[in-house]
């Protein structure tokens, strides 16, 4: 039986759109890249020769097109999915898949009034290193959670380039950027918090709004805490958990975003697997002392997420990243907005 190619039209051709989502979607066998609407420029022509390149987003809601991805700005995810949804395409949405919750709940509606699918592009729950928190937490080696704390930190020193984030507005700013990553990270390990608790700062003349976060989530005795700066000169461990078990020290970014951002495309033999000098350790104790143990780190690759896209349009598989999982997130976005004004842990409801 022949199978069926999803032919993609991706709305915006950024840094989302050129490193994140096409190199996916064209290396996948069971998806072609038919259009890119690419309003001022045609730069997906350089690296894909045979794409055709569109000047509305209308021109990608064609008889021809199964799938819309869309790596715009923020501001027009919303309003781009639902235009999409309407037209009677699946749609694959980069985050945030919207401003509010609201947002999210009318296009989660809509897409199941349609019988469509809809999913947020949390392409960072294909990280390595959390593939291997995953993993430690779900086979018990670290027991009961006490303390997880997360960093996804950088050292910036200039205006963001693009225009859009420079400026800023509702919806534009970290927390909505590096933020939604590992809150939807925290949310797939531990669901919906107890109460949220967050602080945010501003420490860069330039940034339009804050550029530094804290957000704590409480979940009985579990304690995780999720934090991101622009102004970190030196980056230390990206992931620490403590446990009733062990302890876990992981630092280093999954390499895939490196490897894109300098050319490298999958498919390769290497592709998303890390260096052994990389790995985290887990450290336990054993009688009267505390021993230290690698872990090698899981594979990542966000083709894994294409992959299950495929799976789940042609009736094989589950959807893996879940339009109501970004919804979740989104609603802890918005109580940790109303605890740094109220400067109060907030309630969940759940």
């Amino acid at each position: 039986m022949t199978q069926k190619i999803i032919q993609v039209g991706l709305a915006g051709f950024g840094m989302s759109g050129q490193i994140f989502q096409a190199p996916f979607i064209h290396a996948h066998k069971h998806f072609h890249l038919k259009k890119v609407f690419e309003r001022n420029s045609e730069k997906s022509k350089i690296e894909y020769p045979y794409v055709e390149v569109v000047k509305t987003f209308d021109a990608l809601l064609t008889d021809d097109i199964d799938l819309i991805v869309i790596s715009t700005p923020n501001n027009y995810h919303f309003s781009m999915a639902k235009q999409a949804l309407e037209a009677g395409k699946n749609v694959i949405v980069e985050k945030p898949m919207g401003i509010t919750a609201n947002e999210g709940e009318m296009l989660c509606q809509l897409a199941k009034e349609k019988k469509l699918l809809l999913s947020p592009y949390q392409n960072r729950r294909f990280d390595n290193d959390f593939l291997t928190v995953k993993d430690l937490i779900e086979t018990d080696q670290l027991g009961e959670i006490y303390d997880f704390e997360v960093h996804y930190d950088r050292y910036i020193t200039k205006p963001s380039a693009k225009k859009w984030k420079a400026e800023g507005g509702k919806g534009i700013n970290i927390l909505y950027d590096l933020g939604v990553h590992i809150i939807d990270q925290a949310y797939t390990l531990f669901g919906m918090p107890d109460e949220v608790y967050a602080d945010f700062r501003k420490l860069r003349p330039e940034t339009s709004e804050f550029d530094s976060f804290e957000v704590t989530l409480y979940y009985g005795n579990t304690k995780v805490t999720l934090v991101a700066g622009e102004s970190v000169i030196y980056q230390g461990p990206r992931y620490k958990i403590n446990g009733s078990k062990g302890t876990f020290i992981k630092s280093g970014p999954d390499a895939q975003e490196r490897a894109l951002i300098s050319g490298k495309r999958p498919p390769s033999e290497d592709w998303g697997i890390e260096l052994e000098e990389n790995y985290g350790s887990l450290y336990y104790p054993s009688g009267d002392q505390i021993l230290e143990k690698k872990i090698t780190s899981f594979v990542g690759d966000y083709g894994n997420y294409y992959t299950n896209i495929y799976e789940a349009l042609s009736n094989i598989n589950t959807l893996y990243v879940k339009p109501e999982e970004a919804v979740a997130v989104l609603k802890i976005i918005a109580a940790a907005e109303k605890s740094n004004f109220e400067k109060k842990r907030i309630a969940m409801v759940k």
